[in-house]
């Protein structure tokens, strides 16, 4: 399993934003000793709570996931794009590491293991309840009290614009108190979906750094009191200012090891979903902290005084060795035995699983999935079809509210065909593009090019090198979550086997677009094109 994305380290001891430039949403950060370690929404995909590990904050890799199956286990059987998991906390405390989130039809759950790569609990239900998300733990060294903050989802609960306090047990596991109010902006003149709370000590302060203004045109927010219920002061930390950096906010802080501050938060991208940004920071004269370039995101920075790491990014490339998948791949809903066939060799045999949702792939739970690259780049993969059922079909997709996907498929007639298909947003049934042709030996090369505002082209090679299929797909996003790259197989009902489809030799090409390619958009010099932005949103949740 080789090949990564592009990193956000230049080489010459500085970097450029993103540094991790694909939908890691939501991120917390935390150090222990020389390590950096970053956890990120993964909603309803499994497994869940990606792992990241950094020794200098630029450079990242993807070392695991800390949730293996989504909880509740019937809740997620089938895909919930949106739900599941929202917005972590990643703490260490007492030897142990310590993960919070909020499921929002559920309520916040909580796992801990002393090692960050293995042996996480079984997911605790810490408080039930339709809304609650953004939970972020604090145990005080300076009182020994435990406290944890939430936020509040309106489309379950009919409440935003709030944070909520809590007294907790000092193992973690339940609240100790109703909770009270402790930051009510609808009280602040001009503050509105304050959210992704995460909570501090720091010089006799309890601090919140809090999102506020939605995920697209947001600003970051720190709060401020002397006691954890308040009341506290507010302030905005970091905006928009004249930058291209739209909405920068919800993140976390973190200080080295040599004693310098830094903010790693968020951007929305529309399809490429929230991309994550790196941010200087410091504590001015005042008290009060100040992020990026006097409050205003950076693009190039000097990197973190740190030693000197190997350039790397979370991998994308895999030749399945053994059969095996690498950690950058998840299911859309919780796996079931059966959706692979384990074997010796390379090359990952994904059964055609049955389903009665074989024609929209957004209800299929056996679709393998990664992140769409917020870059321009190609990706491509190697397809066999083995499956002699009629009907059975596999191949790539780009997964979002709309989807387009080439492969294929086997006819009655036994024949297999290349197809492109494609679903518009609430489609209820997917749309076959304008040609079906035959595919030598059931086998295929595929291809899309993502150019500029995540465009997609597809392509196919079937024995006489690449052929453009239809017309340029945009990629979507859902309503919380960036468009994906995804490796299926499916068949219609039926009973017994449906056979299986190989996948081998999965890359992604950086800057892989070819001359018949797609026309960029004008982009803004860190690479914004004027319809990755989406249209102002009132209320996130």
């Amino acid at each position: 399993m080789n090949g990564t994305a592009p990193t956000g380290d230049l080489g010459d001891g500085t970097y450029r934003n993103p540094v991790l430039a694909a939908d890691w949403s939501d991120p917390d950060v935390v150090r222990v000793g020389d390590d950096y370690y970053l956890t990120a929404s993964s909603f309803g995909r499994a497994p869940g709570l990606p792992i990241l590990h950094s020794r200098d904050l630029v450079n990242w890799t993807l070392v695991g996931h800390a949730l293996e199956r989504l909880a509740p286990e019937a809740s997620f059987a089938s895909p919930q794009h949106d739900r599941g998991v929202w917005a972590p906390s990643l703490r260490h405390h007492d030897g142990r590491f310590w993960i919070f989130w909020g499921d929002p039809d559920h309520g916040i759950w909580q796992i801990n293991s002393p090692s960050v790569r293995q042996g996480w609990s079984t997911p605790h239900l810490v408080k039930s309840g339709r809304g609650l998300i953004d939970p972020c733990p604090l145990w005080d060294k300076e009182t020994g009290e435990a406290y944890l903050v939430h936020a509040w989802a309106k489309s379950r609960s009919g409440v935003s614009n709030r944070l909520t306090g809590h007294r907790m047990s000092a193992d973690g596991t339940e609240l100790l108190d109703g909770g009270k109010t402790i930051v009510d902006a609808d009280r602040v003149p001009g503050w509105f979906t304050v959210e992704g709370p995460k909570v501090y000590r720091h010089d006799g302060w309890f601090w919140i750094l809090a999102p506020a203004g939605g995920v697209a045109t947001g600003w970051q927010g720190a709060f401020r009191a002397r006691g954890f219920f308040g009341p506290y002061e507010e302030r905005v930390v970091l905006e928009q200012g004249g930058t291209d950096v739209n909405g920068p906010h919800q993140g976390g802080w973190v200080r080295t090891q040599r004693g310098e501050d830094w903010f790693l938060h968020f951007q929305e991208r529309g399809a490429y979903g929230r991309v994550v940004h790196l941010q200087p920071m410091r504590w001015g004269d005042d008290g009060w902290p100040v992020l990026g370039d006097a409050g205003s995101p950076v693009v190039v920075h000097r990197k973190p005084a740190l030693p000197r790491q190997p350039l790397s990014a979370p991998a994308t490339d895999d030749d399945f060795p053994g059969g095996r998948f690498g950690r950058q791949w998840q299911w859309t809903a919780n796996p079931r035995e059966g959706w692979t066939t384990r074997h010796s060799a390379d090359g990952l045999w994904l059964n055609c699983g049955r389903s009665e949702e074989t024609e929209d792939l957004r209800r299929i739970p056996h679709l393998l999935t990664q992140r769409l690259p917020a870059r321009t780049c190609a990706v491509e993969v190697d397809l066999r079809l083995e499956s002699e059922e009629p009907g059975a079909r596999a191949g790539l997709t780009v997964l979002g509210d709309a989807y387009s996907w080439i492969g294929l498929r086997r006819e009655a007639d036994g024949t297999v065909l290349l197809v492109h298909r494609f679903a518009p947003v609430s489609a209820e049934r997917e749309r076959e593009a304008a040609f079906a042709r035959p595919a030598p030996n059931g086998r295929a090369r595929l291809r899309v090019e993502i150019g500029e505002g995540a465009r997609c082209r597809f392509s196919y090679d079937t024995g006489d090198g690449f052929t453009d299929s239809g017309q340029v797909f945009a990629a979507t996003p859902w309503r919380w979550v960036g468009a994906l790259i995804g490796l299926f197989a499916a068949a219609p009902p039926g009973t017994g086997p449906a056979g299986t489809a190989v996948f081998t030799r999965f890359r992604i090409i950086p800057n892989g677009i070819t001359p018949n390619g797609i026309t960029p958009n004008s982009v803004s010099p860190n690479g914004i094109a004027p319809n990755d932005i989406p249209p102002r949103e009132e209320s996130r949740r």
